[in-house]
């Protein structure tokens, strides 16, 4: 029925504009992650201890918060992996339905991919 084909076309428009929705929050993830790794500890041996210091790792700040900086990352790691599980889905659903070699499906997942990379 033609209802039934322009609600199809509308799902499908709509999962491609949310697969390039996941995949641009996919790629924000990546930066705030990297942004989120702790400094390397061969640079923490370059800077110079300051007086009264025993040794140079106590009382450093960014020694101090290392854990608390890998236990973000791991989380930002994890919120990665299932946007990733998440866009391979979404790929391979929009991708089965422009398979069907409908016009109207083809034509209503370039829409929405189109739709989805401007927003």
């Amino acid at each position: 029925s033609p209802a039934g084909m322009v609600l199809s076309v509308l799902v499908i428009l709509l999962l491609s504009v949310l697969y390039e929705a996941v995949k641009m929050g996919k790629a924000v993830l990546l930066r705030r992650a990297l942004l989120a790794l702790p400094r390397s500890l061969s640079q923490e041996a370059l800077t110079e201890p300051q007086e009264g210091d025993s040794s140079p790792a106590q009382g450093s700040p960014s020694l101090m918060a290392f854990p608390i900086s890998i236990s973000r990352w791991f989380w930002f790691h994890v919120g990665q992996t299932l946007f990733h599980v998440l866009q391979v889905v979404l790929g391979y659903m929009v991708m089965l339905a422009v398979m069907s070699y409908n016009a109207w499906i083809f034509l209503g997942a370039i829409a929405g991919s189109t739709l989805g990379y401007f927003l």
